[in-house]
């Protein structure tokens, strides 16, 4: 029996199929490879997978995806398209709500919020070890709250998300906004000698204590877990946060709060492999 798990946000799409005792990895680009398209070709070559579980960068509801401000869809009605072609079981879920369920196993707590900091900025909240889903599964998307006008749009099609300012894709927008397209990292921008890179990196640091201070005092969790690429390239962001979430938080919220790095290699990837059997609901 063969299990297939995918983790697909806005850069990538990693991979791994489960052969009896072997594992197999592959990742891809997400933006030249289509989740449908991915599946396809790997069923072809492994008729007898017998369950598919995927993490997705995006508004997902009911094996649909409702909407991907970073990621191509070749395909919305992705469970029901799968099962009926293939007569494969697939589940799939947000990828932070992946994340938070193989964070919630790790930290061994039933009070877990994750915050993901990468192509863009996402949250999820385990409370009484159960997932926090909302009406339709939409619960704690804080890269889409309101945040401060900028001079382009977010891939959901507004002009005020914080995502815009806290996340790779949004420093992206910022450097072309200034008339760079070079591809430059974000310790790069807060070491740069140049006055609109500072800003970048400044107000990257800004928004991120904005969401974390608004997730916390939502939440109210045991733990807040940060991850995601641009926080395994800058851990400083732990002690920064550590350091002056008190002016963006309720203070009785921080009182038992403890703040830690993601110890996990691929926490969305380790959730799609919890899909199966929904152990947070």
């Amino acid at each position: 029996m063969k299990k297939l798990y995918i983790d697909i946000g806005g850069t990538h799409l990693r991979s791994e199929l489960v052969v009896g005792s072997d594992l197999l990895k592959e990742t891809v680009s997400s933006q030249v490879h289509g989740l449908l398209s991915y599946i396809n070709n790997t069923v072809l070559k492994h008729p007898d997978i017998d369950f598919i579980g995927i993490s997705y960068a995006g508004q997902v509801y009911d094996g649909r995806i409702l909407l991907a401000p970073n990621i191509n869809v070749d395909e919305t009605n992705i469970k029901e398209t799968v099962l009926s072609r293939y007569g494969k079981r697939l589940e799939i879920d947000n990828d932070l709500n992946c994340a938070v369920m193989a964070e919630a196993q790790y930290w061994q707590s039933s009070s877990v919020a994750a915050l993901y900091i990468g192509t863009g900025i996402g949250a999820a909240v385990i409370d009484t070890a159960r997932l926090v889903r909302g009406s339709r599964n939409l619960s704690f998307e804080i890269g889409h709250i309101p945040y401060r006008s900028a001079p382009f749009l977010c891939g959901c099609g507004r002009d005020n998300c914080i995502e815009l300012f806290a996340s790779g894709s949004g420093m992206g927008k910022w450097r072309h906004h200034y008339g760079s397209d070079q591809c430059i990292n974000f310790a790069q921008l807060k070491n740069s000698k140049f006055g609109q890179e500072q800003f970048i990196a400044t107000e990257f640091e800004r928004a991120l204590l904005q969401a974390a201070g608004t997730l916390v005092t939502l939440a109210n969790p045991e733990f807040l877990v940060l991850g995601g690429g641009i926080v395994e390239k800058n851990p400083y962001l732990l002690e920064y946060l550590k350091e002056h979430l008190l002016l963006y938080a309720l203070a009785p919220s921080l009182k038992m709060l403890r703040i830690e790095l993601s110890q996990l290699k691929n926490g969305p990837l380790l959730g799609a492999k919890l899909l199966e059997e929904k152990p947070y609901g």
